[in-house]
Parts: structure tokens; C-alpha cells; sequence
């Protein structure tokens, strides 16, 4: 063989070597298209989202018609070679087997959108898709309300109760569907959040400049920030500041605590007023940690009068206080709130979409990996409450009262205007921003800035006086939200249609902390405070 032969060769055997190296990337590019196209195909993903439902009120309530929805999610790794029915039945246990099986040979229950059999193995990048019967969980009724509004960003007063974005079981009683169902304000980008329970400011981009800009501000420590609460006890004059390190103990239920593990953090609280059993404070947080003003609250001792999770004795008899969480370790803390909480309804959780993907109790999965239990309490016949057609989120559980009906209009209650307790001193202005009489005069509950800039008090004074309303403002008249029963669909499959609920009481639905101001370079935002932020405010109003 000549040198010329040997040279040929060799680069032939290095091009075979090289295509060998390339053909796993090949592979794996050829993956990551076809996982692109998957998603492109996935429903709810376009405006046409908007359009799946609509709202009705009852009870107080911003309540969803049941809807039909395709749950998505791509096969996990652990997966992968298994039978798409067995997978379903140990992951997915809020059904049992025989149900997946229908659901697999109905067609409703498919892979890469394609029908297939039920010994089907899954492989990797397969897109599995589960058409379900879809039921919401009712929010409060509530306007979400205007503050500011231009071509760059739109700042709301959201009201307690309702989520920011879409998670666990909710969708359209999300902040972002409300905005863009009622109040034609589409794609808006979320520039921070805060927890369901937590009402007050939230800003979002209608840009995304606009929206890059404003989370590089927060997340550089630009933006002040004032919240309003009220705690338990005589909170100590003067100010309190607390620095100690939070840890997050489960990002999967959302549970913090104070720990020298955890990263820095530093609140400052101030006392504005105690009305001889609860104080009224307010706190400045200088980091942004998950959680991060109720568990320095817990850990100061005086934690927020109602907040379901840290307000506990869960925490041990101490709720806590010192950081003393009664010797648990951090499983044996996470086990026990998903014993005495219904996973989805104590505070800590919005939701995970994975968790909840299929229909899926999230408090089953939780119990599952940490061996805990949740059952909840069947609904008594003599249960004088009011009922609902939907989940409530604070119950203990689904609570059957009839599980052969298939009726979700059985027992059909009356529509009511009433509102929650909370707002029976409240008035509403030509914006539809709640006024409390009793806190007219803002400067009754300690220092509080008359600056109003471009703030929502002095929008909000402005507009009432030019008669402009939300509508206006947006240019788009929100629906008529009266029950109409043709819009209630039943599925004859569809465990939830079978069950009744008992809806949230009004104290479900709230928590006594209030995103007030935010400062940033050249802006400055604040809403009205609500009624429970008065000092000489109690429990029986």
C-alpha cells in the first residue's frame, strides 16, 4: 500500500470517526425540533385560551363554568420503556386504572397526539396529552382594580384570593386571564408576583423593555417596598429590625423558616397602631426572600393574625417563635402540614402544574414521597352552609354529598350581589377601587405620604372625578357575569361533576397582608389600604 493509499485511508476512517461523534448530536438536535414542534401544537397557548370558559358570580364568588382542557407534559426520564397504563396508574392516582384505560381507548388519553394502545412503552420526547373536565376553584368576586396604566405597564390592586398566573387548579381565575378576558389586556409580562392570599400592588410589562427593566431594578434592590399587616399582640415599639437567614424547607409545598443555613435577609417593621388585641404594622423587607415578612413576623413572635401556614402550631407550641419549630426535623415539618392541611388550600401553595397535571391531587403526591395522609369530611345533609358547584379552596377536601348524581345544578343556589363580609363598610368609586369610609383620612394610621404622584390614591380621586371607569380605561366593557345554567356542562366521567362543595367563607379568601407602595427610580405606585388595616378595625367588622 503507498503512502498515498495509507493517506486516503486514514482521512476516511477520521470522517467515519467524526460522523460516529456527530450522530448523538444529530440525534439530540433532531430531539430538541421535534420537542419544538410538539409544543407549538400544544392547545391553550394561544388567544384562543381566552375563549375555552367564562366567569360567573355567586355567593361573593368568581366562579369558572366547567371546561374541557388538554393537560401536557413530556415522559420523564424514569418513564421511559414503561406501559403508558402503568405509568399512569402509579403516578397518577386521583383515577384508578380502569379509568386511564377508557380514557387510552377513547382517544382522549394520547401520545404525540396519536391514539395508542394500552401496552404501549413510552419513549424519550414523548408528548402525553389527557383531555379532562376541567373545574376551577372559586375566587373572590372582588374587582381587580386599576392603579396606573400606560403603553409600557399596567399596575393592579389584586385583590386577596386570586392567583397571579395559572398553577395547580387555576387558570382562568388567574390575574393575567381576568385582565385579558374582562379587560381586553392581553400578553402582559410579569415583572414580580405575590402569594393568592396576599392582595395589593402587582405590576406587568405590556413591553418587554419595559418588563426586562423593572425586574432588573427589583432584582438589584431599586425598588422600595412598603407592606401593610396585621399581627397578633402588641407589637414592640419603635423599630424592629430583623436580619436572621430564611431557607426554603420545601420549594414543592412552598414552606420557609428561619435557619443559619438560609441565605441573608433583613426586614425592618414599624408599629402603627394596636387596637388591644392585634397591632397593625408596617414592613419594609430590604431583600426578597420567599415568604419573607411572615416568617421574620413568626420568628419575631407577633405573625400575621390569620395566615394559615405560619400561624400554626405546626411550628411546635411555640408557632415558631426564636426559631424554635418544636425539635422537628424538616420532613417531619413538611409531613405534618400535609397531614393537617388539604395540600392545595393552605396558603403555601398556588399549585404545581406538574403535580397537577392530570387531574392530579397534589396533596396525593406530597403524601406519596413522605408517606402522609389527607382525607377530608363528607358534607352532612343538615350542613346549613352555603354550597357550591365548585372546589373550595379551603376545605378540608372534595366533600361528596351525592356521588351518584350527575347533576352540577342539583340544589342550584340563588344568585346573590352579596359581597364578602370583609366589604360590607366598603364603597366603590368610578374606578371600582374599594373605599373604606373609615380610613378616608389615611393619615389616622400613622405616617403615611401624601405624595401621590402618579400613585393609584391620587389616579384614582382624579378619575372618580372625570367619571372614567375600568371599562374606559381599557376600552373593552367586561361581560355579564349573572349564573346561566345553559353554560354548565356535565361530563358523565367526570368525578367532580358528581360532587358538591362547600364554598369558602369570606375569612378563607384573605389574608391581613397588603402590598402597599413601591418606589423605584422615576416611579412611584401605591393603592388604598382595605379595611382591615384601620387601627381601631376588629374581627367582627
Amino acid at each position: 500500500m503507498t503512502e498515498k493509499d495509507k493517506a486516503k485511508l486514514t482521512s476516511t476512517e477520521k470522517r467515519k470517526a467524526a460522523d460516529q461523534e456527530t450522530e448523538p448530536l444529530k440525534d439530540l438536535k433532531k430531539a430538541k425540533l421535534e420537542t419544538k414542534a410538539l409544543k407549538a401544537k400544544r392547545p391553550g397557548f394561544t388567544d384562543d385560551r381566552y375563549y375555552e370558559t367564562s366567569y360567573y358570580i355567586e355567593n361573593g364568588l368568581r366562579k369558572v363554568y366547567p371546561y374541557y382542557f388538554t393537560f401536557t407534559t413530556f415522559t420523564k426520564g424514569r418513564w421511559v420503556g414503561e406501559k403508558i397504563l402503568d405509568v399512569f396508574a402509579r403516578e397518577f392516582r386521583a383515577h384508578p386504572a380502569e379509568e386511564y384505560e377508557r380514557c387510552i381507548k377513547a382517544g382522549t388519553l394520547t401520545v404525540n397526539y396519536e391514539k395508542v394502545p394500552i401496552d404501549y412503552k413510552l419513549k424519550h420526547n414523548d408528548l402525553l396529552a389527557n383531555v379532562v373536565h376541567r373545574h376551577e376553584v372559586p375566587v373572590t368576586s372582588q374587582p381587580i382594580t386599576i392603579v396606573f396604566m400606560d403603553d409600557d405597564i399596567v399596575v393592579v390592586n389584586k385583590p386577596a384570593s386570586i392567583p397571579v398566573h395559572p398553577c395547580g387548579r387555576y387558570r382562568h381565575n388567574t390575574v393575567v386571564f381576568i385582565l385579558a378576558k374582562e379587560y381586553n389586556l392581553k400578553n402582559l409580562r410579569t415583572i414580580h408576583r405575590l402569594d393568592r392570599l396576599t392582595s395589593g400592588l402587582l405590576l406587568f410589562g405590556r413591553s418587554p423593555k419595559k418588563a426586562r427593566q423593572m425586574e432588573h431594578q427589583i432584582r438589584n434592590r431599586q425598588v422600595q417596598k412598603q407592606y401593610i399587616c396585621r399581627v397578633e399582640g402588641e407589637f414592640p415599639d419603635g423599630l424592629v429590625e430583623c436580619k436572621e437567614p430564611i431557607e426554603v424547607v420545601s420549594y414543592k409545598i412552598g414552606v420557609c423558616k428561619v435557619s443559619p443555613k438560609g441565605k441573608e435577609c433583613s426586614t425592618t417593621f414599624e408599629k402603627l397602631g394596636f387596637n388591644g388585641k392585634t397591632s397593625v404594622v408596617l414592613c419594609k423587607p430590604h431583600t426578597g426572600r420567599m415568604h419573607q415578612i411572615r416568617v421574620h413576623l413568626q420568628y419575631l413572635g407577633y405573625p400575621v393574625v390569620n395566615d394559615p401556614l405560619y400561624n400554626h402550631e405546626v411550628f411546635g407550641p411555640n408557632k415558631g417563635r426564636g426559631g424554635d419549630i418544636g425539635g422537628k426535623t424538616d420532613e417531619q415539618l413538611v409531613r405534618d402540614l400535609i397531614n393537617i392541611h388539604n395540600a392545595e388550600n393552605w396558603l403555601g401553595i398556588d399549585g404545581d402544574s406538574e403535580l397537577s397535571m392530570f387531574n392530579k391531587s397534589m396533596g396525593s403526591d406530597l403524601e406519596d414521597s413522605l408517606g402522609g395522609t389527607n382525607k377530608g369530611n363528607p358534607l352532612s345533609d343538615d350542613d346549613s352552609e352555603s354550597v357550591s358547584r365548585e372546589a373550595s379552596p379551603c376545605s378540608e377536601s372534595p366533600r361528596p354529598v351525592s356521588v351518584g348524581s350527575e347533576s352540577p345544578n342539583e340544589n342550584i343556589c340563588t344568585i346573590s350581589n352579596q359581597m364578602n363580609s370583609n366589604n360590607n363598610n366598603k364603597i366603590t368609586n368610578a374606578v371600582g377601587t374599594t373605599t373604606n369610609p373609615k380610613m378616608s383620612n389615611v393619615s389616622a394610621i400613622g405616617k403615611m405620604s401624601s405624595n401621590v404622584m402618579h400613585s393609584g390614591i391620587g389616579r384614582s380621586l382624579l378619575l372618580q372625578k372625570v367619571g372614567v371607569t375600568v371599562a374606559t380605561q381599557t376600552g373593552h366593557e367586561s361581560p355579564d357575569l349573572a349564573f346561566n345554567p345553559d353554560k354548565m356542562t356535565t361530563d358523565r366521567h367526570c368525578y367532580e361533576c358528581k360532587v358538591r362543595y362547600k364554598d369558602p367563607k369570606p375569612q378563607d379568601l384573605v389574608m391581613y397582608l397588603h402590598a402597599w407602595k413601591y418606589k423605584g427610580p422615576g416611579w412611584d405606585y401605591e393603592t388604598e389600604l382595605p379595611g382591615w388595616a384601620s387601627v381601631e378595625w376588629s374581627e367582627n367588622e
